[in-house]
């Protein structure tokens, strides 16, 4: 098995309202830079993540290939989810050796729609879509129980924002945010600034191959260990309070002794969930870009974790750092990858 490196990532400067681009103008000037980088036209493999229902489309990953080229045939798959399990399955196909290269996206305008609201298409269609409970409402359910279980405190909620928000202002690539302000709960425990905000953005990460890998990029960012793991449907049949398959996919991709964590964190009490489940201390920097709390454009923002994790080890910030993806209700998804300076041979 070849080591894998992430040796490209590019973002869109994100913007919290509709610009009046299409999803393919969006994702074309993130495409375009990330080719010049590189120096590379064509790629082995295109994977890419985006939401139908989001876009409001059907089959609406077709349009944005547009904006990479797929003429002449290109060899080209697609998830419908966050961009980090595009990632993923590029990973796969890279360790097959069948291919030296591959370029992941993934992108959402956010801005076309109440996300909370369509998120519930997602859910257990037997059970829990009928009902019609929204995302931010399944997300309180989560943080109060978080709350009662770990003795944490709604002030400690609002120092997870003021520190992400405060991160996010350092980062050209973020929404500039003021300091969370009390207010009125949204839906109980949480309020406005608990939620990540509504954002539009794209983001591309290029993944390479042993010497193809050391010939792009000074410095790889080695992808030494990648997990993912899924928890049932249903938020009764598990403890909500905690983040089992995130523990398990940490486990497995080796977490321990990150010096950096970038955690795809929608709402604020889902920093402490991950930090427990995941072991991260004290001595672990969360999130310097400011995370999700500062520009959340919906099935990027995963990838968008990991590329910035990345970014760490390309400027020799960090020697070891992690990005964490999500998805589903009350994090019921998570995908761990952990990159290094150094490959694991």
């Amino acid at each position: 098995m070849r080591d894998i490196a992430v040796v490209a990532f590019v973002q869109t400067h994100h913007t919290g309202e509709d610009t009046g681009l299409s999803e393919t103008e969006l994702l074309a000037p993130v495409i375009t830079e990330i080719k010049q980088r590189t120096g590379i036209t064509r790629f082995g493999f295109t994977c890419s993540g985006s939401n139908d229902y989001l876009a409001g489309a059907p089959f609406s990953f077709v349009a944005a290939l547009d904006a990479v080229g797929a003429w002449p045939p290109i060899s080209e798959s697609h998830v419908e989810m966050d961009a980090a399990w595009a990632l993923y399955e590029a990973w796969v196909k890279l360790r097959h050796g069948e291919i030296d290269t591959a370029l992941v996206y993934g992108f959402g305008k956010a801005s076309q729609g109440d996300w909370a609201e369509i998120a519930t298409v997602g859910y257990d269609p037997y059970y829990l879509t009928p009902l019609g409970v929204d995302a931010d409402s399944m997300a309180a359910l989560q943080a109060r129980a978080h709350l009662e279980r770990s003795g944490a405190k709604e002030d400690d909620l609002r120092a997870v924002v003021a520190r992400s928000r405060a991160a996010g202002r350092d980062n050209p690539f973020a929404l500039h945010l003021p300091d969370p302000e009390d207010g009125d709960h949204t839906v109980a425990p949480l309020r406005a600034h608990d939620v990540a905000p509504v954002t539009d953005g794209a983001a591309a990460v290029v993944l390479a191959a042993g010497d193809r890998a050391r010939e792009l990029c000074e410095r790889p960012a080695w992808i030494t260990g990648i997990d993912h793991r899924a928890e049932p449907h249903l938020p009764g049949v598990r403890d909500l309070s905690r983040s089992e398959s995130a523990r398990l996919a940490g486990e497995r991709a080796g977490a321990a002794g990150v010096e950096v964590a970038e955690l795809h964190t929608r709402y604020s009490h889902e920093e402490l969930i991950l930090r427990e489940a995941l072991g991260l201390g004290e001595e672990v920097t969360v999130n310097p870009s400011g995370g999700p709390l500062s520009a959340d454009p919906i099935m990027a923002t995963g990838l968008i974790r990991i590329g910035e994790a990345a970014a760490r080890i390309h400027d020799g910030t960090a020697a070891r750092a992690l990005g964490h993806a999500a998805s589903g209700p009350c994090l019921q998804q998570n995908l761990v990858c952990v990159l290094s300076g150094a490959t694991n041979g």
